[in-house]
């Protein structure tokens, strides 16, 4: 858990915005991105914006902010409505956000700025995870990751190619939140990966239970 300091005075109003705004962040979630993005002076990139709710937040600290999504179609993500709804939370809140419209995988080989805190919060399968993460060439400072240890594909891809790699040291997370900077990880930070292995099964065993509802028609909402 990353605490609420003196700084951070500006914070609670940003939070009471953005809050009503759907989405999974939670408010502990959303102090440690602001606190990321207003510790540096560089660029932060965000790869999932939905709606807007992290992405005013990171805007909010007065850096700038590049987000990515490609809004796309179907009921699970909104399509046009979804950016419609971006647009006018973006422009309600009266932060400055730069927006690019596509696919992470499809902007990634075209990168080529440096970037201080990369934000991933994207699709969630393993392959666009795995994707994303190589994202983090580009990053000299910190990587956030929603839904790890908590999603499948996430957790999978970050066990895959972070676990084992020599960049990324493994700082913590705060709920599903992962926190990472770029350093050369000792074997405690790897070990506090494998030790997150059971509440990542935890929380599997109850997304396996919420489906299971799902399908007997219990509509309940799904973060899977």
């Amino acid at each position: 858990m990353v605490a609420e300091t003196a700084e951070d005075t500006g914070f609670a109003a940003v939070w009471t915005r953005a809050q009503g705004i759907p989405g999974w962040l939670t408010r502990a979630q959303a102090l440690v991105l602001w606190q990321a993005a207003s510790r540096t002076d560089g660029l932060v990139v965000e790869i999932g914006s939905h709606q807007g709710r992290s992405t005013i937040v990171l805007a909010a600290t007065g850096r700038r902010v590049v987000a990515i999504d490609p809004f796309v179609d179907g009921p699970m993500f909104g399509g046009t409505a979804t950016r419609e709804k971006f647009t006018a939370n973006i422009a309600a809140a009266g932060v400055e956000v730069e927006l690019i419209a596509e696919p992470s995988t499809a902007v990634r080989p075209r990168w080529r700025e440096r970037i201080d805190v990369l934000y991933i919060d994207g699709k969630h399968d393993y392959w666009t995870v795995s994707d994303d993460l190589r994202w983090t060439s580009h990053v000299r400072g910190q990587v956030l990751v929603h839904d790890a240890f908590s999603s499948v594909g996430v957790t999978l891809a970050l066990l895959r190619h972070v676990m084992p790699g020599r960049r990324l040291r493994y700082l913590g997370r705060t709920g599903s939140l992962a926190r990472f900077e770029v350093a050369p990880p000792s074997l405690r930070d790897r070990a506090g990966m494998v030790g997150e292995l059971p509440w990542w099964l935890r929380n599997v065993a109850i997304k396996v239970l919420l489906r299971g509802g799902r399908l007997l028609g219990r509509h309940r909402p799904d973060p899977y």
